[in-house]
């Protein structure tokens, strides 16, 4: 029986974010993110009338080889995913279950249906077809976990969060009302609802101020001035709170790999699937074999007595 070219162990290998030494996964990565980035580029340009009619066929044979790309390494990462062993599921028809419904695997999937949909389901408009084309762009996410580590950010710091969110509603409710009120005799056509003053005052407090409609009573720029004063400081909450929500997650993301460490020297000798554990964390975490080295030897060094 003839054995595979590629195993499905070393295809996940090659398919997930290089540490930096493979030299396969590495020229995959730089790859596919050369495609993805072309991708975005050729879709704006596709855009241009002028460009789109006159380079309509170039842009449509581009289309065609980089969905067949996308859909090949689609189709792979489905099949190699029965030896991610980082799974919680034992079975190989789970673990790729797992990826297929997971974030990732939706934005594959994704990332290839505005080609098939207009062979499924005939013509469609051509423009939703390129913003969904610009999804692709979340394939980065790949090589980079800093969508999970903001949603998982976020998700930590959830109370904090909605505390900052329920002061900026209140925010927003109270300088409509107060705006309406104050400017809707002066300025019936911008003011005539709180429901419609509703835009001045979001764009107001996200300090955006497009100043399409602004106040020109004394007592609307009042009004107008303090909701400008609430906007920095609600904004500037939120920011904190998630740049230090941020920031505490990828932390906690290196405590959790030397912990992982810590555990693997616990008898002494770390073995090849304890290995494979730690190399996939530190894909994860974009560190070089360099510096996992070191950590390595530094927690050697402080768990196992000499």
């Amino acid at each position: 029986m003839l054995r595979p070219i590629v195993t499905k162990k070393r295809m996940l290998q090659i398919l997930t974010r290089s540490s930096g030494n493979d030299r396969a996964s590495r020229i995959c990565d730089r790859f596919l993110s050369a495609m993805i980035l072309l991708n975005l580029v050729a879709v704006s340009m596709e855009s241009v009338s002028s460009l789109g009619s006159k380079y309509g066929t170039a842009f449509f044979i581009f289309e065609m080889v980089s969905v067949t790309i996308f859909g090949m390494e689609y189709i792979l990462r489905i099949w190699c995913m029965a030896a991610n062993e980082a799974s919680h599921h034992n079975s190989p028809f789970r673990r790729r279950m797992e990826y297929i419904f997971s974030f990732t695997g939706l934005i594959d999937l994704v990332a290839i249906l505005p080609s098939l949909l207009p062979l499924l389901l005939g013509e469609m408009d051509l423009r939703w077809l390129r913003v969904l084309r610009l999804v692709r762009l979340l394939k980065i996410s790949h090589y980079s976990s800093a969508l999970e580590d903001l949603i998982a950010a976020i998700r930590s710091e959830k109370s904090a969060f909605g505390a900052a969110m329920y002061l900026f509603f209140i925010a927003l409710f109270a300088s409509s009302s107060l705006m309406y009120v104050v400017e809707h005799q002066a300025q019936p056509d911008n003011f005539s609802s709180i429901p419609t003053t509703m835009w001045w005052s979001l764009i107001t407090l996200t300090t955006v101020g497009y100043g399409d409609v602004s106040p020109v009573t004394p007592v609307g720029k009042l009004v107008g001035a303090i909701t400008a004063v609430m906007g920095v400081c609600v904004v500037a909450l939120l920011t904190g709170i998630v740049a230090t929500a941020f920031s505490n997650q990828i932390t906690r993301r290196q405590d959790i790999f030397e912990a992982e460490i810590v555990a693997a020297l616990s008898d002494g000798v770390i073995s090849q699937d304890e290995m494979d554990r730690i190399a996939h964390m530190q894909n994860e975490l974009g560190m070089s074999d360099e510096h996992t080295k070191a950590i390595i030897d530094l927690l050697r060094d402080r768990h196992i007595p000499k």
